[in-house]
């Protein structure tokens, strides 16, 4: 696999799919099979607390948001927003670089 660049602004689940498909040589069917099975793997992993390692793009895991308070902009009243789970993606080393770089040729 080649590091081409993508011609998109924001790519989207169709874009994905057509991406992925053209650079493995597989179907569209296929693609969306393996991804429909990744977002399922990561998503059981997440629930039993599980920590998803990816070499090169970043880790996924839960974190725990602490109960806070909140103002509800449109009356100004305050309101209690209680302990909840979230799903985080933490950018790996490789992935860091890749934008840092990405950012310093902005910045030229």
């Amino acid at each position: 696999m080649s590091s081409q660049s993508i011609n998109t602004e924001d790519m989207k689940n169709k874009e994905l799919i057509a991406e992925l498909s053209k650079r493995l040589e597989w179907t569209s069917q296929e693609v969306t099979e393996v991804l429909s099975a990744f977002g399922s793997v990561v998503g059981s992993c997440l629930v039993d607390n599980d920590i998803v390692y990816l070499q090169g793009l970043g880790q996924f895991e839960v974190k725990k948001k602490m109960e806070r308070i909140s103002v509800n902009p449109s009356n100004g009243k305050r309101y209690l927003v209680p302990p909840k789970l979230v799903p985080v993606f933490k950018p790996g080393m490789t992935m860091r670089t890749k934008l840092k770089e990405m950012k310093e040729k902005e910045d030229e």
